[in-house]
């Protein structure tokens, strides 16, 4: 009797930790297909709850910056782009959305060193660099001589 109910509880365990994991893998995809779908209250709920699950997710992070932005709160947009950076230096998209952030507080040496960070990580948005050095020309510190 003992053994039996032993195993029992080993196989519950076991099925429990399978469903765990598929089901945190299942709000990030959930919520991508949310954000796809431009339902972004109930994506940025599923994107919250897979970082409970997964706070290493940059991913997530990243979704909620998009979204934070959609909604035109740059605070929360920051704080969350802070984060994906964090977890994924090389995220060419949080440090592409960082560099519009910083353009717009005209933050000119922060523009410039994520850009050269940027010019090193892309590869898909090498494409870019044109609209980024255009808008960095009319924040650059003129020279008064």
């Amino acid at each position: 009797m003992f053994k039996k109910k032993t195993f029992l509880i080993i196989i519950i365990i076991f099925l429990k930790s399978i469903s765990t994991s598929y089901s945190t893998e299942d709000f990030f995809n959930n919520a991508k297909k949310e954000y796809d779908s431009k339902n972004y209250n109930k994506s940025k709920f599923l994107f919250q709850r897979n970082i409970i699950f997964n706070p290493k997710d940059s991913k997530s992070y990243l979704y909620l910056a998009k979204i934070y932005n959609n909604e035109k709160n740059q605070q929360k947009e920051l704080k969350n782009l802070n984060t994906a950076l964090l977890l994924e230096p090389n995220n060419e998209e949080a440090t592409y959305m960082m560099i519009n952030i910083q353009l717009k507080k005209s933050n000119y040496e922060k523009v410039k060193k994520l850009k050269n960070n940027f010019l090193l990580i892309c590869s898909t948005l090498c494409n870019k660099e044109v609209s980024i050095n255009e808008r960095l020309k009319n924040i650059e510190p003129k020279n008064e001589s």
